[in-house]
């Protein structure tokens, strides 16, 4: 059997990453996505500070993110994810070079002028490749949020993407290859709880961590004790 876990890791004023919290379900899961975000405030995450969440595409999670955090939290879409999605649905070879080389130059611009150019280049694909220019088009202010905030390059490379989730998954796969078979979502869920604990062994502060004041400023904080972006990855 398969099962989906959704994950939360934070970053906290230091640069160390925790895992927070894990629920048994798909991301595109509204209960799912809500249950896993109510339970980190019941074990103690402030439900009124501001928070910076970095996701991929899921809408399930970004509609609890707003619906538990409200407007104090603050949301940047993985541009890695947001990438792949746009190429994926074009065919031709030269066209998915140009618009891969065209997204990553947007997003080093200012958040106007990045979204502008993007625009520009959604509607330039519109009539050859409609998917394509729709994915570019959904959500694309939220792949920008690092740039309004106006944080510095090295915090901007490091929470743009999800990649801060991705290493610490790596993990969770190689110990639950071990697992022939699950007995039940428990089960899954404890082995997944495993890894994620032995990954924890080797986590490494983010990159830009002396700077991490700027996202607190960026949050209107007082100070950087609290400061937490949380992320996801099924």
């Amino acid at each position: 059997d398969q099962y989906h876990i959704l994950a939360a890791v934070g970053v906290d004023h230091e640069g160390s990453k925790h895992l927070l919290g894990l629920a048994q379900g798909a991301s595109e899961n509204a209960r799912v996505a809500k249950d896993l975000l109510t339970g980190l405030i019941k074990r103690g995450l402030p439900a009124q500070a501001s928070y910076l969440f970095v996701i991929d595409g899921s809408k399930a999670l970004r509609s609890a993110i707003e619906e538990v955090f409200g407007e104090k939290a603050l949301v940047q879409r993985c541009r890695t994810h947001k990438v792949r999605n746009v190429i994926e649905r074009i065919p031709d070879k030269t066209v998915k070079t140009q618009t891969k080389a065209i997204m990553h130059a947007a997003y080093k611009l200012p958040e106007k002028e990045g979204i502008a150019r993007l625009k520009q280049h959604s509607q330039w694909l519109k009539s050859n490749y409609p998917d394509a220019a729709a994915s570019l088009f959904e959500g694309l202010e939220e792949t920008f949020t690092v740039n309004r905030l106006q944080l510095t390059p090295s915090l901007m490379r490091c929470l743009c993407t999800t990649n801060i989730i991705e290493n610490p998954n790596g993990a969770v796969r190689r110990v639950t290859h071990r697992v022939s078979h699950y007995r039940d979502a428990e089960m899954a869920l404890r082995w997944t709880a495993t890894g994620f604990l032995e990954a924890e062994k080797s986590f490494r502060k983010i990159h830009g961590v002396k700077e991490l004041w700027v996202l607190a400023t960026a949050l209107g904080r007082s100070d950087t004790r609290g400061v937490d972006t949380n992320k996801k990855a099924a």
